[in-house]
């Protein structure tokens, strides 16, 4: 097989099963609640420490593929991850199900920089506009499909499923990648960054820590209270340090290329958008609208639609307009388009929510797409595993903060309904609907049919 092709069909693969990941346990949550007796906020530790172990790992990952080579790093993460997703389905208590989503982030935050330092080595800059058809798949498409896949397994099959999915799709991954992929070692000058590491990756891990559980536990619990300052001063001491290492783990000095520098800072706000959005509405439509998972994880699918339309927008627009005019429109569009989805009485009709996530896939997509593909036009390719590095922490911890925003201003907005008895439950009800109208929306049939079941 053509090395380009076995590259672009592995990463698809890899990061599909990444993509699907980060989103796809959000409908789930409260079955798996139920299915150990837990309260749903002990629940949502399954995904707060997906989100902290793939940020605690993010550090390494560009000086591992420089130092031991980009494919035998890239496979060997999919393994695990591979073999992770598998102890995932098969745990049997929440301990053992946090504690192989611990290693499975681990890997994750491996596989993300290095497989995209294999995918853009393997295509020169004028070939990589090509790449937006593969890049929309997993970076966008798959955390979008994540929400109404989670829900169609839960709800019909079991949430064991969630994980096994990944078994048979990352074991192909692997032969394909054994076969396929051709070696690179770039070499690493001088010895391992151990001060920078001792910095960065409990900086990294803290404030996803804090983030992840701050609006749940509140911001003035002792374990976030502690973690979030701590982070920023590690984070802080580990970016000072960076700087004047002669040769740093995290190369921060990639950030003079003003074109790299904004690529990087609108990752991290289009990241946050997107993840905020993918994990609010789940949970709304399931505790305030009552509907069922798989109607929760309908209400975003449309997205996915939309930023397969991006794929083709930026295709045909980039090389005429440019990055500018192009990403900058889109980002604007998408501020009216979530300014929409706030709108009082919008959640209340299911298609006016499918027609603004379409304007979502459709407007942020196009601005990722953008983002991304021009930031890297200028990265000499030796430096390449580093810059992807650098950007993959940025874009997740944009991820993680417009989580963590989201659920406060949902827990804000529903902290004074004391109608309902799970505190964690009424944090998602928010009430949307004037004064005088029915608290409680009408449920699709579906949903009607798939409680009546139960």
């Amino acid at each position: 097989m053509n090395p380009r092709i076995a590259v672009v069909i592995v990463y698809t693969a890899a990061m599909c099963m990444n993509g699907l990941d980060s989103t796809i346990v959000n409908p789930a949550l409260l079955t798996i609640a139920r299915d150990f007796g837990e309260p749903v906020s002990a629940a949502n530790t399954v995904e707060t420490a997906f989100l902290v172990a793939l940020a605690v790992s993010l550090p390494v990952a560009g000086w591992l593929g420089d130092r031991f080579g980009t494919k035998r790093v890239f496979l060997g993460a999919l393994a695990v991850f591979t073999a992770a997703s598998a102890a995932c389905g098969l745990s049997q208590g929440l301990t053992a199900l946090v504690l192989a989503r611990v290693v499975q982030g681990i890997a994750g935050g491996l596989l993300t920089p290095v497989g995209m330092t294999l995918l853009f080595r393997a295509f020169p800059p004028h070939e990589r506009m090509k790449l937006s058809k593969v890049l929309i798949v997993p970076t966008a498409l798959m955390p979008a499909l994540g929400p109404p896949l989670g829900g169609f397994l839960t709800e019909h099959f079991s949430w064991h499923w969630l994980f096994f999915v990944n078994v048979p799709i990352g074991a192909a991954a692997v032969l394909l990648g054994v076969v396929g992929l051709r070696e690179h070692t770039e070499g690493t000058e001088g010895g391992f960054d151990l001060t920078g590491f001792l910095l960065a990756t409990p900086a990294l891990g803290l404030l996803t820590y804090a983030l992840g559980f701050g609006p749940a536990h509140g911001w003035t619990a002792p374990s976030v209270a502690v973690a979030g300052p701590l982070g920023l001063i590690l984070l802080a001491a580990g970016c000072v340090h960076q700087l004047r290492a002669k040769n740093p783990l995290l190369e921060l000095r990639l950030l003079a290329d003003k074109v790299f520098a904004s690529a990087t800072v609108l990752a991290l706000v289009t990241s946050a958008g997107l993840m905020g959005v993918l994990f609010a509405f789940p949970l709304l439509y399931q505790a305030a609208l009552g509907a069922s998972a798989l109607d929760a994880g309908l209400s975003v699918f449309p997205e996915a639609l939309g930023l397969m339309l991006a794929s083709q927008v930026a295709d045909r627009l980039m090389p005429k307009l440019g990055p500018r005019l192009l990403a900058v429109p889109a980002l604007l569009l998408a501020t009216g388009v979530f300014a929409a989805l706030a709108a009082p009485g919008v959640a209340e009709s299911a298609w006016a929510v499918r027609a603004l996530m379409f304007c979502v896939g459709l407007v942020l997509g196009t601005a990722v797409l953008t983002v991304q593909i021009a930031g890297f036009a200028d990265v000499p390719p030796p430096a390449m595993g580093r810059a992807m590095g650098l950007f993959t922490i940025v874009r997740t911890l944009g991820g993680a903060l417009g989580i963590a925003a989201t659920a406060a201003v949902i827990a804000a907005s529903g902290g004074s309904h004391g109608q309902e008895a799970d505190p964690a439950r009424r944090a998602f009800c928010v009430r949307s609907r004037p004064a005088g109208r029915p608290a409680r929306p009408r449920v699709p049939r579906a949903s009607r049919r798939s409680r009546d079941r139960r």
